[in-house]
């Protein structure tokens, strides 16, 4: 399976979760490891936008494409996600659920949907997983970002 990783060129070969460890996210709490991935460029550029301001968008972007393996995929749906799971900003429930999800570490990806669309998913890929060396990079491209995107 592919997926797709917007991010500053400079860590667009890291796969140790370690931006989403220094900062959190939606899904997990500071201090614990994760790679966000989206199913399409599209869903990445999408989730990207609504995370980063506009001033602190860098010049140096690139897409990092990946494949990932189907194995040890949990796969979630909108009936398993905390009640207030698209919250803006990101609620502590959300990040306590997959934080658990996480270090627990029976998966090495997990399937979520998209706060931004709910119909698309993002993909977690869990550096704490004994198979997350099978994640691979399969291409990382330049990525120069549109403004009119962010435009107010």
């Amino acid at each position: 399976m592919i997926v797709y990783r917007i991010g500053r060129t400079k860590h667009a070969d890291d796969l140790s979760g370690e931006g989403a460890r220094l900062n959190g996210g939606r899904w997990n709490h500071k201090l614990t490891p994760c790679l966000y991935t989206s199913e399409s460029r599209a869903l990445a550029l999408l989730e990207y936008t609504v995370n980063v301001n506009i001033d602190e968008i860098p010049r140096a972007l690139s897409f990092t494409i990946m494949e990932i393996p189907g194995d040890h995929i949990l796969a979630l749906a909108i009936a398993d996600l905390p009640g207030n799971w698209m919250a803006a900003p990101a609620p502590a429930s959300t990040k306590d659920f997959g934080t658990i999800l996480l270090k627990n570490a029976e998966h090495a990806v997990i399937k979520i949907p998209s706060a931004v669309i709910p119909d698309e998913y993002n993909y977690l890929l869990n550096p704490l997983h004994k198979n997350i060396a099978k994640c691979k990079i399969l291409d990382v491209r330049d990525f120069v970002y549109d403004v009119r995107i962010k435009f107010k």
